[in-house]
């Protein structure tokens, strides 16, 4: 009679148990079938909207649209050019600077101080429309920034600062290359405009000094690296020529080892000390490549600008899709008035 009632205990309990797990499974699947049922609801609201109010919608976009053909037609062509580059010695806040002064005195319409700085004519100044400079953001820069920091600084400090902290603390400053768009009415005012742009930063006393010191620097670091390799090269040679003076002392019947072990051992120090020593210098040949100037010009403005084209610059679409958006937001607010005059009674 015991074992009977156990029995039903436990069928009762599988049984409790697979009610429940039913349940939770139907809650769920009811759960996903109500997202589906309320996007499909706001899908049909939405056609419903639109195949009530297309007419007006219609009508809003064809007038913006033929304000738009209006502005395209008696808007100028635009053209644009590009400059690349390499700022070093942190002279990149000094170049944003002078860019955003341009771009200032386009705003201000000084065509006198534009062509007095970029030694133009005043009708070719006017054409100029815009400055603007912005990072080539890469991933790589950061992360050789983050490397750069590591080596600097002790090993509690990179304990105590993680990765993410350096990447959300990195500026666009402080990215390694650089790009200035200029945007003007004439497609060959650009030619002239990039000596003028970095010579503003070049002639800075400060960055100047700073080059002919890190210059020198490298320099000798250079100079010291070569005579090194020269020392250990002449060290080689005089091991070499030790080994094969044993060679003969051997070929001649003498067996005794005259430390020979360890002068294999100094012959590989010497040949890792000579590897290392040609990083260093490859590492320095390079820093001196990239340190030679203040700003290092990786590409110019294109003599000739490019057209400035595309949907996203063209007024008739623009307009056109501010009309039909405008058009829906009234209608939008005509509903929300309506139902909230029939809520109130």
């Amino acid at each position: 009679m015991s074992t009977d009632q156990k029995n039903n205990e436990e069928e009762v309990d599988l049984g409790s148990l697979f009610v429940i797990i039913g349940r939770g499974f139907s809650n769920f699947f009811n759960f996903i079938g109500n997202i589906f049922k309320g996007i499909f609801h706001a899908l049909i609201v939405t056609l419903v909207f639109l195949k009530l109010h297309i007419v007006k919608i219609g009508i809003a976009a064809i007038l913006g649209g033929v304000l738009g053909i209006y502005l395209e037609v008696k808007t100028p062509e635009r053209f644009g050019s590009d400059l690349l580059v390499e700022p070093n010695f942190k002279s990149a806040r000094q170049l944003y600077n002078n860019v955003n002064y341009y771009n200032d005195l386009v705003k201000q319409k000084d065509t006198a101080s534009l062509a007095q700085t970029f030694k133009l004519d005043k009708e070719t100044a006017a054409s100029l429309k815009e400055f603007t400079i912005e990072p080539v953001r890469k991933e790589n820069d950061i992360i050789n920034s983050y490397n750069d920091f590591i080596l600097k600084v002790d090993t509690t400090t990179v304990k105590s600062y993680t990765f993410e902290e350096f990447k959300a603390s990195f500026k666009d400053l402080d990215y390694k290359i650089h790009q200035i768009n200029v945007i003007a009415e004439k497609n060959d005012v650009f030619k002239s405009l990039d000596d003028v742009i970095i010579s503003s930063v070049v002639k800075n006393k400060y960055f100047n000094r700073l080059k002919y010191l890190t210059n020198e620097n490298l320099n000798r670091t250079d100079s010291l690296l070569r005579q090194n390799l020269g020392q250990i090269d002449s060290l080689r040679k005089v091991y070499m020529q030790v080994m094969i003076e044993e060679a003969k002392k051997q070929s001649s019947g003498t067996n005794i080892d005259l430390g020979g072990t360890k002068r294999t051992t100094k012959e590989l120090e010497l040949f890792e000390t000579n590897r290392k020593i040609n990083a260093d210098l490859e590492g320095v040949v390079i820093e001196r490549s990239e340190k030679y100037e203040v700003i290092n010009v990786i590409s110019n403005f294109q003599p000739i600008g490019y057209q400035i084209k595309g949907i996203t610059k063209n007024y008739v679409f623009l307009l056109a899709a501010f009309g039909a958006m405008l058009m829906v937001l009234f209608l939008l607010l005509k509903q929300l008035n309506t139902y909230l005059n029939s809520y109130k009674k």
